[in-house]
């Protein structure tokens, strides 16, 4: 069962690096990791419009500077200076296209979804992705604009 998990995260990943496209980011505190690149599927252009009821790809290739155990994600939507978090399907990096134990010096590809609640409010935000180590350092943690539309 979980070497199928396994090929279906890959198969996943695969198909979001074939069509997604580069975003600018801000990087946010990325200490035990270097960002190489950010992919969202589909943002062709910032700020993100994200349709509610639909779900995004998004994938994050980094470095890591460290080694790790585990890793941890989080989202968040920050509006007016408060982070609102969000829901994403699996916190756990490494059930999210990362093959654990992390390495230092060693690049990865992260995966993973954000749905778009049909009950969130429409608005323009910037949503905040962390990926923690289990030091609770940042592997990655980056910025975007978005905007939530019906």
């Amino acid at each position: 069962m979980e070497l199928g998990c396994r090929v279906a995260v890959g198969l996943m990943a695969l198909a979001a690096l074939c069509v997604a496209q580069p975003v600018k980011f801000k990087d946010c505190r990325s200490t035990a990791g270097k960002i190489i690149i950010v992919d969202i599927t589909p943002c062709p252009l910032l700020p993100c419009v994200l349709h509610k009821g639909q779900s995004y790809a998004v994938n994050v290739t980094f470095a890591s500077k460290t080694s790790s155990q585990k890793t941890v994600a989080a989202v968040y939507g920050l509006v007016n200076g408060i982070l609102i978090p969000f829901n994403i399907p699996n916190a756990d990096g490494c059930k999210s296209g990362i093959q654990c134990p992390i390495r230092s010096n060693q690049n990865y590809h992260y995966l993973n979804y954000l749905p778009v609640k049909e009950e969130y409010p429409s608005i323009k935000l910037v949503v905040q992705w962390e990926l923690k180590d289990d030091l609770d350092r940042y592997l990655f943690c980056w910025k975007i604009p978005v905007q939530i539309t019906n």
